[in-house]
């Protein structure tokens, strides 16, 4: 009963919760980017590159034991069985993450920008002076210490 008890105040403090939404999020925003790599970027590129569908761009390393290649996309590779290194894939999955890592770092960069607080604005330097009796610093102006109310001279 205790254990549950312990489980239940963990799962509802706020961290938990902030991060369980921030992971349904990612995922969605991953699968948004993925879509965006392989049915907006990706095709212009190969077609530039001479028609190169990435998503198909394989290299064959062993035939399938089901049919002798060659083959004309990688299903039809994975299907007959044959064993093959899944370039266009990988490219396309470098993208994908180089947009992500672009997208959480300006996140991170703005949230950072917000966080930032400015300094306490504090008289310039040579406007200040130390207290003879409690030695912190006040400003020069000043002719009753705040911190430990002497009067200065």
């Amino acid at each position: 009963m205790r254990l549950a008890k312990e489980f239940k105040e963990f799962a509802m403090k706020g961290n938990v919760i902030d991060l369980a939404i921030g992971v349904v999020i990612g995922g969605a925003f991953g699968a948004i980017v993925k879509s965006l790599v392989d049915d907006v970027i990706m095709p212009p590129i190969g077609l530039i590159l001479g028609n190169i569908d990435f998503s198909n761009f394989f290299v064959v390393l062993k035939e399938g034991s089901k049919q002798a290649g060659p083959y004309v996309s990688l299903a039809a590779a994975k299907a007959a069985g044959a064993v093959t290194l899944n370039i266009g894939l990988f490219i396309n999955a470098l993208v994908s993450f180089g947009i992500i890592a672009f997208a959480i770092f300006m996140l991170v960069k703005s949230i950072n920008r917000l966080k930032r607080e400015e300094a306490p604005a504090s008289p310039p330097p040579a406007q200040v002076k130390e207290c003879p009796y409690c030695l912190s610093s006040i400003p020069s102006k000043a002719t009753r210490c705040p911190h430990c109310t002497s009067e200065l001279g």
